[in-house]
């Protein structure tokens, strides 16, 4: 049995000597003074049993426990010999349990986790990143997100537990390895702030939350500025909307360009510094963004330069622990042997130089994006981990030659649960597009593919694969640059039979029925990349490796 001791952990292993596991970063005041320290005991209560191959961070070890009193340290178990963390909230216990034995034991087996890495989407954003990122975490040392910002939403599942997280990576399960936010990551402060709240009122730590003093802030001017361009290019003759979900990300990327109307996070450190500077911001954009309403015919209140220093000094003076040189971290890292995971925000379809422009973010969402977004030297990732979801799914305006109409769409959209993690509308869903996911792989020169939501395609009699375009009599197997030829391209279509039957409880890649392993075998021929892991659901016992 596993007991919890206050937030002390106490393991019986079998064969082996009585243990206690010490888990001290969530909680900072908890040290251990010289050879021994007192606790104050609270009831035993059993808990989730441990075995010698989980991991979540390394511990002191210390004698055989006991219900209160003193600990005196033994010498340190090996480094090998750690066990789960778990925690109490408001009364209640939530188990943050590490990726099983059989599933680490996988990885390894793949050689996918042996190296520096990154996880990539490989379509329009919403393929299932944060569940892959979650399960590698804890093979690695550093997890370090590298663009986009709030605009971006990845989802967790741990058990019955759904983590919903815009700016904070995946990774911050994992809280064996610190997790940075790159500089090439735009930052709203209340958003993130947010996120740490939620995810600490619900026992996860996070402590080991490391934020570039280089990354840049998202204003509130650039959430105004955001809505305002919008509406003009709305309402200009021509036009054609973007459609981008109002988070100031595009925006907040331009000042950054621009350079004297950009903040950055290291300027919190020094605010006596930033009221001026906060001033004449306020006042530059106030001029714009009247004249801008006016011309819409749209209300405008202006910016309040006094209210918006005040904000960004409350929410500066905590963020402030968090804020720190992270290429100098990284680095470090890197020269200490350290393992790097790098997790991608939105995908390499929507990528500003390679995605579907216009219809794009405003960061680099390849790996080409890694390098200048976190400060790693170029050929550091060694493994390139696609994301691809066996079908396809897309949110805002924009091309997309595979997509559904009608009750088709609407069953896939269900299925899938297809409502954006961010803005809550409803995607757009379609067939699986291999000439864009090959395009998307070759650019990110992906080492390897996890497929997700193949659970999604059961129950439909067909199943459809587009391998390539006709355009104007002609036909083509990679992506046009122009948007407006992909938008009229005509899809071609590999059919196949489907499955009838649900597949989310196979524990094996073996028990899937034959025309979804078929189905599988079929998308890795024409993308041309290994695909040994596939998804049967959105849980960590529903990764199933080929």
């Amino acid at each position: 049995m596993h007991y919890i001791i206050g937030l002390m952990f106490i393991s019986e292993f079998s064969g082996g000597k009585d243990l206690l596991f010490f888990s001290f970063r969530p909680w900072r005041s908890w040290r251990l003074g010289g050879e021994k320290m007192n606790l104050r005991a609270i009831p035993k209560i059993p808990i989730h049993r441990a075995s010698a191959s989980e991991s979540c961070y390394n511990g002191a070890f210390v004698s055989h426990p006991a219900s209160s009193g003193w600990f005196t340290r033994d010498t340190p178990a090996p480094t090998e010999l750690r066990c789960a963390e778990l925690r109490i909230v408001l009364g209640s216990m939530m188990t943050m349990t590490p990726p099983s034995t059989e599933l680490n034991d996988a990885l390894a087996k793949m050689d996918l986790t042996s190296d520096n890495a990154a996880i990539i989407g490989l379509q329009y954003g919403d393929e299932g990143k944060g569940q892959i990122v979650d399960i590698f975490g804890s093979r690695y040392d550093i997890v370090a997100r590298y663009n986009g910002g709030a605009n971006a939403g990845h989802t967790v599942i741990i058990g019955d537990q759904k983590f919903a997280l815009h700016l904070i990576p995946s990774g911050i399960m994992c809280t064996n390895a610190i997790n940075v936010i790159g500089n090439g990551v735009v930052i709203d402060p209340a958003q993130i702030l947010k996120e740490i709240d939620g995810l600490n009122e619900r026992g996860v730590t996070t402590d080991h939350l490391r934020i570039s003093d280089r990354a840049h802030i998202v204003m509130p001017w650039h959430k105004v500025q955001d809505g305002l361009y919008d509406t003009a290019m709305a309402t200009a003759k021509g036009s054609k909307a973007i459609g981008t979900t109002g988070r100031g990300i595009g925006p907040c990327y331009a000042d950054k360009a621009l350079r004297s109307t950009a903040i950055r996070m290291g300027e919190l450190l020094k605010l006596d510094k930033l009221k001026a500077k906060v001033g004449y911001i306020c006042e530059v954009k106030n001029t714009i963004f009247k004249a801008l309403a006016e011309h819409c015919n749209v209300p405008f209140e202006p910016l309040d330069a006094d209210k918006i220093y005040a904000d960004i000094c409350e929410q500066g003076k905590r963020l402030a622990p968090m804020i720190t040189d992270t290429n100098d971290l990284l680095h470090t890292g890197l020269a200490d042997g350290k393992k790097i995971l790098c997790e991608g925000a939105n995908a390499v379809m929507l990528d500003m130089d390679h995605g579907t422009y216009p219809y794009v973010t405003s960061s680099n969402c390849s790996s080409l994006g890694i390098y200048p977004g976190t400060s790693l030297p170029g050929g550091t990732i060694k493994n390139i981990v696609g994301i691809v979801k066996l079908y396809t799914s897309r949110v805002g305006e924009g091309p997309f030659p595979t997509e559904l109409f009608g009750d088709e769409a609407d069953k896939i959209r269900v299925a899938g649960n297809e409502f954006g993690t961010t803005t809550g509308r409803p995607r757009r869903t379609g067939w699986l597009d291999c000439v864009s996911v090959r395009y998307a792989a070759r650019l990110s020169g992906a080492t390897a593919i996890a497929c997700t939501g193949l659970a999604v395609l059961a129950g439909l009699e067909q199943l459809k694969i587009c391998v390539g375009y006709e355009l104007n009599g002609k036909t083509y197997n990679t992506l046009p640059a122009d948007s407006d030829d992909l938008a009229t391209v005509k899809p071609i279509y590999e059919v196949m039979d489907g499955f009838m039957d649900p597949i989310g409880d196979c524990k094996t890649y073996a028990e899937l029925p034959q025309t979804a392993k078929q189905y599988v075998d079929c998308v890795e021929s024409h993308i041309g990349v290994k695909i040994p892991m596939v998804c049967v659901g959105r849980r960590r016992d529903q990764i199933l490796f080929r």
